[in-house]
């Protein structure tokens, strides 16, 4: 009698081992992502919809923006890096080990934003040569491009980071020659737009998505020259008239393969990329 109890036991452990529910296996995939704070919006909701609907854990930092996905790729550190910039030679160099491989999965421009009384005093716009003053502290006051008399607080965003790289590849025709500037830095996009609705005089380099969500700050248009200026939109950033516009990436290590090739695959899916509209992103399908 208990040698058939202990074959019996026996075989209903096979069984059970056979038919283990797929979200029990699941459960044990693990991914960490890095990177930009412009794509994790995108990134985190998908991680919280595999988190339930497949019970993976998934961590998921914005621990120095686009250079530092890049890094956390390149050092082994992440799975799946955030970046609101293309990878560049000089970052391929630095980790000749690495087979850098980026998936757009989005569209997005950078947006310069004033705050309010900024704009409501006037300033709805500025040439390429006035950006550039402003940023260099060559011109310090907003009376000086038609808007009222009150010194110019200009929020920088962090060297490095995809925003500020793509603002300093426009204004200066490429990002080595921006100049050493003394400005208050900002990281992340909330500190950014945070900094600039709560202050009276203030400017910055934004996502244009976050821009989008504040009634406290505002958008101005840009021009090459004394030229009509255009302002950032999803048709003028889709349609390539706005200069600063910009890909969205996730980049891994060789071809992304298990669950990182299965998160990416869901960004990429109708349903991801309708989280990337959700966001106030282009869609890249």
């Amino acid at each position: 009698m208990k040698l058939i109890f202990l074959k019996r036991f026996i075989c209903l452990c096979c069984l059970t081992f056979i038919f283990w529910p797929a979200s029990f296996a699941a459960s044990n995939v693990k991914l960490k992502i890095q990177g930009s704070t412009t794509v994790n919006p995108v990134v985190t909701e998908v991680a919280e919809i595999l988190r339930e609907e497949k019970e993976w854990t998934i961590f998921v930092d914005t621990q120095g923006g686009s250079s530092g996905g890049i890094s956390a790729v390149g050092d082994g550190l992440a799975d799946i890096g955030m970046i609101s910039k293309p990878v560049s030679e000089e970052d391929r160099l630095k980790y000749p080990n690495v087979d850098f491989k980026a998936y757009a999965v989005g569209l997005d421009g950078v947006a310069l934003v004033v705050s309010r009384p900024v704009w409501d005093s006037g300033v709805r716009s500025l040439t390429k040569e006035e950006v550039c003053k402003v940023y260099e502290g060559k011109i310090r006051n907003w009376k000086e491009v038609g808007g009222k008399n009150a010194p110019i607080v200009f929020y920088n965003k962090e060297p490095g980071r995809g925003t500020w790289e793509v603002f300093a590849n426009w204004s200066y025709d490429g990002h080595k020659n921006a100049p050493l500037v003394n400005l208050p830095e900002v990281g992340a996009n909330e500190e950014a737009r945070n900094k600039v609705a709560f202050h009276p005089s203030a400017i910055t380099q934004l996502s244009f998505a976050w821009a989008e969500e504040s009634d406290k700050i505002k958008a101005v248009g840009i021009s090459e020259d004394k030229g009509t200026p255009v302002f950032p939109s999803l048709e003028t950033i889709r349609n390539g008239k706005y200069p600063l516009a910009r890909t969205l990436y996730l980049i891994t290590d060789g071809e992304a393969s298990g669950a990182a090739k299965d998160f990416i695959d869901f960004v990429l899916s109708e349903r991801g990329q309708q989280i990337v509209k959700k966001h106030g992103y282009l869609t890249v399908q």
